[in-house]
């Protein structure tokens, strides 16, 4: 498709979608919520198609040499794709955000001043990989009553287009205007350029993916950017921890799927506990096949520990490699967290309520824990249904982005005749 063609093509799309979110604003919450189920319905009974279809993305991604992390992400199995459906039925059970009168009150002269939720509109989405994403932020623009309009990456077509097909068939089938869940089918990185300069059509832009991809969206965006640029995410192991339930948030933090943004990176563990605790628990991780790479007091502890870097304490991995610094103070981690993260998700494991509370207190990070893995940072996990993506940008929203996230609130006025004297 040629350069003007695809400029064409995404502006059409864009202005079906806006066409779309006006007709979505008359629609009830019945009628927003029978559109959810029917997705979540149609999902579970194609999902041998979606497979299929899986497969060949699965299939052209591995002669492209995509890492095992990639792969991961790309993989939709018999699992996710309930997952999927599980995740739609959440968000129509989920109170409706649009006009909910958040505050509301009375002026000395009589004159009721309050705020409403309001949808923001048409939302953006440019991912990566991940083909749940598309049925995840579908349903929650859906039901928040914003149009969706969505650019997979190339990776991923297949099995992109095959789910929009069903959530779009879903919508007509609900009456529910099949455009506001609209896809741009064409992997041309043209198209992402057009979406960004649209402004009067586009109210939001959510990138998901890799840095590169969301430093390029961010930079290059005429449209309000929500991102996170990636999860380098820690977990503090205290001088008063539980070792046994450390070694088990520790283990499924990086081990259950480390190729996501909130699986740990760096692992910190205080001295008076480090030569009891990290033994055993860098054995466990070797035998899960993760690479320590180590300050220079972990690698006399664990010898087969590799010398970490620099570079290292800010490294996202998305892989089975894992930073460990032995150190002084809560107050070092804390520091050390602040300095080298992400602002992403960080945990502390301790039994002292008051290092515990100073810790969520300091961390500067979207999402902090006490005695829990830095896993659950996560729409569904959260209670949300699902997520647009997880922000670590403080206005607007911050963490997991979910329904109350995709409105904003108008101010409404009430009165009996007041004019301003």
């Amino acid at each position: 498709m040629a350069s003007g063609d695809i400029r064409k093509y995404v502006v059409e799309a864009a202005e079906r979608a806006k066409k779309a979110h006006r007709m979505l604003a008359s629609l009830s919450t019945d009628v927003k919520n029978r559109a959810l189920n029917l997705m979540a319905d149609r999902i579970e009974a194609e999902a041998e198609l979606i497979k299929q279809e899986n497969l060949r993305d699965l299939e052209a991604g591995e002669e492209r040499g995509l890492s095992k992390a990639m792969l991961d992400r790309l993989l939709l199995n018999n699992r996710r794709i309930k997952a999927m459906a599980d995740g739609l039925r959440e968000i129509a059970s989920l109170p409706d955000p649009v006009g909910e009168i958040v505050k509301m009150w009375k002026r000395p002269n009589g004159l009721m001043v309050g705020k409403m939720r309001v949808p923001l509109g048409v939302v953006g989405i440019i991912y990566e990989s991940r083909p749940n994403v598309t049925a995840d932020v579908a349903g929650l623009c859906v039901k928040s009553g914003n149009a969706v309009l969505l650019r997979g990456g190339s990776e991923a077509i297949n099995s992109n287009r095959v789910i929009v097909r069903i959530l779009r068939e879903a919508c007509k089938e609900a009456g529910v205007p099949e455009d506001v869940v609209s896809f741009i089918d064409s992997t041309d990185r043209e198209a992402v350029n057009v979406m960004l300069q649209l402004e009067e059509y586009i109210d939001l832009i959510v990138p998901r993916g890799g840095e590169g991809l969301i430093r390029f969206v961010a930079e290059n965006s005429r449209i309000p950017v929500v991102y996170h640029y990636k999860g380098v995410c820690h977990t503090y192991v205290d001088k008063y921890a539980d070792l046994r339930m450390a070694e088990e948030i520790c283990f499924n933090a990086k081990v259950q799927r480390p190729g996501v943004c909130n699986a740990m990176e760096t692992m910190l563990v205080h001295k008076d506990v480090a030569e009891k605790f990290l033994p055993s628990m860098c054995d466990r991780f070797r035998e899960a096949g993760v690479e320590i790479r180590g300050c220079p007091r972990t690698c006399q502890i664990v010898p087969w520990a590799k010398p970490a870097t620099e570079e290292d304490w800010y490294e996202e991995y998305l892989d089975l490699i894992l930073a460990v610094k032995v150190v002084g103070s809560l107050e070092e981690a804390i520091e050390h967290i602040n300095t080298y993260g992400s602002h992403h998700s960080d945990a502390i494991v301790t039994e002292n309520y008051g290092r515990g509370m100073r810790f969520l207190r300091e961390v500067d990070s979207a999402a902090v824990y006490i005695n829990a893995s830095t896993r659950f940072t996560d729409g569904y996990e959260f209670g949300l249904g699902a997520e647009m993506g997880i922000s670590t940008q403080k206005l607007h929203v911050r963490g997991p982005m979910g329904l109350e996230d995709l409105t904003c609130c108008k101010y409404v006025v009430l009165g009996c005749g007041h004019v301003r004297e």
